[in-house]
């Protein structure tokens, strides 16, 4: 294919066509020309005589051997000796002329006999073109085979013209065929760029560097179905753009878009008001577009809608604050805990000495009740950051709510209306209930601070099916809805809401950890929040949390007790390092009854346990120094001493620590507390028979 027809953009012209294909060829066609004579003299001779440039004589002393070379090459004339041993002049002609590719090539008969009739017929018809009578006369036998090769060279010169037509063709058709690709792909690619331009949230608009205002044209019509508003909408006004901006963002926007004339280009970010009330984030991407000769033309922009990764970056944000907080808890909780529980213990202990004396008696209850406040505290700022163990079980919704409600009338006072509202066939839940409750009271308790003037508070239960989202996982949820009619919050209190220590309460009247608690409690459960406020008319709080298949388990029995004492002298191993801590746990044992070994490390309980035959109990902390931990422990008594029950106690809980089969109790704990968890251990007859007795003996034990 030439240069000029690759360029042509409708394939080569036809003049110039015809010129290309009718050149004749500047090397001549070479032929070759085969001479069969058994007599090597005659092969000699004929070769003299055809000699000329271009033309090339192959001789052959046989008929196979003229087979062979036909078989090979391409021939403009045959020579063909008739009388050959083996094989004749007609048989090998015959075979010639039923081979496909040689059967138009022209045979030449030499011969010095038969010069008859019937022998020349006979020849003509095993396909011979001619005769030729020995002895030969050379002009005659070279004016005979010129012809013939002069024409196999024009039959060969027109053939290969047909074929460089040919190719001309379609090389021209090729170039129209990719040229065709070429318009087809690029409208795929324009298609694909507008379907995916409008699946996007993007318009794109210009606007006038005459006009004093910002009066937007929308191209595309994306703006309808990001906004609400068509494109004509933001025609219509002047300050249509400008009067929906965040007011707190409008200033910000306004002395950005000064600038533009100098600067060529801004980006803004600010929140606008759409058609249906609810303000989106945009990034508005505006340039300063210029004529040929340098001078401002137009303006040329972009809007789109980063709401979700807005929301998407204030998850992250409020996911780096909970990591904070909770390698801050994680860090001080254990030893925090452990002071808690010598100051908790020792208050206990204490009660026992000064029982008559009323003014110590209410100071050390003063004591309790503060201590207890901090333990809670800490307690709220593990759950939140979710370092917190849960004692899962299954349980109700509906069987659960009537106690909780009584307990929340109680604490919300008479002028809070608190009502529940359950659907049909209510599905289990697998959290655990002492958190659950807690976040349930917590949330009432924030609704009837937002009601200081009364108010209806209503709880509500549901089972929804919620389908896969951007930042929720799906599946099926039992939802806990927690409705007030207070005053509600306004958008960037909302942002802020699940926040550690933000809270709106006047200073000593909140910590800010309540919702923050609610909040590490169902994504500790696998589950997700939603709020809906609006100011001066209420808030609702909805807790997803997943569906359960197990069955329902029945609710703790609060009516078995601890005996004074039951103990019955039997051995308890305490294992903790810290020695304060381990004093409050053996005076509590010798007052429950119990006869006290120690030891400081995991290591060193080890060692206690392969001499001491008679421990019934271990009581040992989760962290300890040494190669053995609190968990090491109870796995080599589960091993090697089953009959040993063993306690863990814990004032800090980090997700690594395989707790599930194991007896746990938090730090700081009380008297009765720790007491009521051992008598469940350690079952006897004698507390079988107690078991009636009521449950704050154990305190005057202490």
């Amino acid at each position: 294919m030439t240069d000029d027809v690759r360029r042509g953009e409708t394939g080569p012209n036809p003049d110039e066509f015809h010129l290309i294909s009718a050149r004749p060829l500047s090397d001549p066609i070479p032929a070759k020309i085969l001479v069969v004579d058994d007599d090597p003299r005659n092969l000699i001779a004929v070769q003299e005589v055809l000699r000329s440039p271009g033309v090339e004589i192959i001789t052959a002393d046989s008929g196979e051997g003229a087979l062979r070379h036909v078989l090979k090459d391409d021939f403009a004339v045959i020579l063909l000796d008739i009388q050959m041993p083996r094989l004749d002049g007609y048989e090998v002609a015959s075979l010639i002329r039923n081979r496909p590719r040689s059967s138009r090539v022209p045979i030449l008969f030499l011969t010095a006999f038969n010069k008859d009739d019937m022998h020349v017929f006979k020849g003509y018809s095993a396909g011979a073109v001619d005769y030729v009578f020995k002895p030969i006369e050379p002009l005659i036998l070279k004016s005979k085979v010129d012809i013939f090769v002069d024409l196999y060279r024009k039959t060969e010169e027109i053939r290969r013209q047909a074929e460089q037509e040919r190719r001309l063709l379609m090389d021209n058709l090729h170039v129209r065929s990719e040229k065709l690709k070429a318009e087809q792909a690029l409208r795929r690619r324009e298609e694909h760029q507008s379907i995916v331009l409008q699946s996007l949230p993007i318009a794109l608009y210009t606007a006038s560097v005459e006009e004093d205002h910002r009066r937007l044209h929308f191209t595309n019509e994306s703006i309808e179905r990001i906004t609400g508003f068509g494109p004509a909408a933001f025609l219509e006004r002047p300050d249509f753009w400008s009067s929906r901006i965040n007011p707190d963002d409008q200033e910000r926007v306004l002395l950005q878009l000064k600038r533009l004339g100098e600067e060529g280009s801004v980006n803004l970010e600010y929140r606008w008001r759409c058609a249906d009330g609810v303000e989106r984030y945009f990034l508005d991407q505006t340039v300063l577009m210029r004529d040929e000769d340098g001078r401002p033309r137009e303006f040329f922009g972009m809007w789109f809608d980063i709401t979700e990764s807005k929301q998407m970056e204030q998850n992250l944000l409020h996911a780096s604050k909970l990591e904070a907080v909770g390698r801050l808890t994680g860090g001080i909780a254990h030893d925090f805990n452990n002071m808690l529980s010598v100051v908790i213990g020792n208050l206990d202990l204490l009660k026992k000495s000064i029982q008559g004396n009323e003014k110590a008696e209410r100071r050390v209850r003063m004591a309790l009740e503060s201590a207890q406040h901090c333990a809670d505290l800490t307690y709220r700022l593990l759950t939140f950051s979710r370092r917190q163990a849960l004692q899962v079980s299954t349980i109700d919704v509906t069987s659960l709510m009537p106690s909780l409600l009584e307990l929340m009338r109680r604490t919300l006072g008479e002028h809070i209306n608190a009502s529940f509202r359950s659907g049909d066939g209510i599905w289990p839940i697998q959290v655990d209930r002492a958190q659950f409750e807690a976040a349930l009271l917590n949330l009432a308790v924030n609704a009837r601070d937002a009601m200081p003037d009364g108010g209806d508070l209503t709880i509500s239960v549901e089972n929804q099916v919620v389908e896969e989202g951007r930042s929720t996982s799906g599946g099926e949820f039992v939802v806990i809805s927690v409705s007030d009619t207070g005053i509600g919050m306004p958008p960037e209190v909302l942002e802020k809401v699940f926040e550690p220590f933000f809270t709106t309460k006047e200073s000593g009247k909140g910590t800010g950890l309540g919702l923050s608690m609610v909040y590490g409690f169902v994504q500790q459960c696998y589950g997700h929040v939603e709020i809906d406020s609006t100011p001066n008319a209420g808030t609702t709080i909805r807790l997803f949390l997943p569906r359960s298949h197990e069955a329902a388990e029945s609710g703790p029995d609060h009516q078995a007790g601890v005996a004074h004492p039951f103990g019955d002298g039997r051995t308890v191993l305490v294992v903790e390092d810290n020695p304060a801590v381990r004093q409050v746990a053996q005076s509590t044992l010798h007052a429950l009854g119990f006869k006290v070994l120690e030891a400081e490390t995991g290591d060193e309980a080890a060692r206690l346990l392969k001499t001491q035959k008679d421990i019934n109990l271990v009581l040992s902390d989760v962290r300890m120094p040494g190669e053995l931990s609190g968990i090491d422990l109870a796995r080599l008594i589960q091993r090697e001493q089953p009959e040993i029950q063993v306690l863990l106690t814990t004032g800090y809980f980090d997700g690594e620590d395989k707790l599930e089969d194991l007896n746990l109790l938090y730090k700081p704990y009380r008297a009765t507390d720790l007491a009521e968890k051992i008598q469940s251990l350690m079952k006897t007859p004698q507390s079988v028979e107690l078991e009636n007795t009521a449950i704050h003996q154990a305190a005057a034990v202490a």
